[in-house]
């Protein structure tokens, strides 16, 4: 099978653990060609380690030895730092990496810039050069739910977790950019729900990725008792559209065909995170159903499969 696109991930892989698994489907599938992958900070002390992107890339590449890819992608850092003016970029690896890649001209691969938490290395990808707008969409798990589309979760927070990592970036994006946005809001990132039923008989015991993966959320699940979060029997996995959305497009026409979506103009971010309508703000999709019978069978079939063929 033959790469169909290009995609480079950037996300926090050092805070909430669906982004390991996120990783580990990408790397599992054969559809795209992984041309860097951007171990990105999160909050200080977020999700109970130092939210640093050296200790994400620790945490990546504990997957990316154990799948023997090493040689193969690269991780890249950022600054451990999100923007304080919408006008001044952080400039790191990380962000030369999207540059580099985006501007290419020996491939007509598409480029998808797949991101489940801040966009700083995107927005200053974008300010440091502003023609990769038009060489790369931009798959963004994050955002609160517009109004007219969804209600709040109970005990919801009105600054959504993966904007308020860095909100000058994504005034950036939304505001500012031309960058083409296929966004998973809030309520859509809350979809895909693993049962702990489902982690223990089709992702435990099936190889040494899926037994790192269960102790990953063993882990997880430590932490959160401590801090008593009770979490039920179930656990939201939202970084895993990212996957959805670009390695299973559909075979004819490429595009997500399984999953639904809305298009809307962009809004504008305010202060404080949240949406303003934007009349003039360019069309972007919006996603409001996904496929988690795909996501889900295709990434426990795949984990089978890895063990059949070591």
């Amino acid at each position: 099978m033959k790469p169909r696109m290009r995609v480079i991930i950037d996300n926090d892989l050092g805070g909430d653990p669906d982004g390991l698994f996120q990783l580990a489907h990408h790397l599992m599938s054969p559809s795209v060609e992984i041309r860097g992958i951007i171990a990105s900070h999160l909050y200080e002390q977020g999700f109970g380690g130092p939210g640093t992107s050296e200790y994400a890339k620790e945490q990546a590449m504990k997957v990316i030895n154990i799948l023997g890819l090493e040689n193969s992608v690269n991780v890249y850092i950022d600054k451990s730092r999100s923007m304080v003016d919408v006008t001044k970029p952080i400039d790191s690896e990380a962000v030369q990496v999207i540059i580099k890649e985006a501007m290419r001209t020996d491939t007509d691969l598409p480029l998808y810039v797949v991101c489940g938490g801040g966009l700083t290395n995107i927005a200053s990808a974008y300010l440091l050069e502003p023609e990769i707008a038009e060489k790369l969409t931009l798959v963004w798990i994050g955002g609160p739910e517009y109004t007219d589309i969804a209600i709040p979760p109970p005990g919801y927070t009105t600054l959504e977790y993966n904007l308020g990592i860095d909100i000058k970036a994504a005034q950036v994006i939304f505001n500012d950019s031309d960058i083409n946005i296929w966004q998973v809001p809030r309520n859509v990132y809350r979809q895909p729900i693993m049962s702990d039923a489902e982690l223990l008989i089709k992702v435990k015991g099936k190889g040494k990725l899926g037994n790192h993966l269960f102790n990953v959320m063993k882990e997880a699940y430590t932490k959160l008792d401590k801090w008593n979060i009770p979490m039920g029997e179930v656990y939201i996995y939202g970084d895993n559209p990212l996957v959805l959305l670009t390695a299973l497009q559909s075979s004819f026409e490429p595009d997500p065909s399984s999953s639904s979506y809305v298009i809307k103009q962009a809004p504008i971010i305010n202060e404080e995170g949240l949406y303003k309508v934007n009349l003039k703000g360019r069309n972007i999709r919006v996603y409001q159903q996904l496929d988690n019978r795909l996501l889900f069978d295709d990434f426990f079939t795949k984990l089978v499969l890895l063990g059949v063929e070591k």
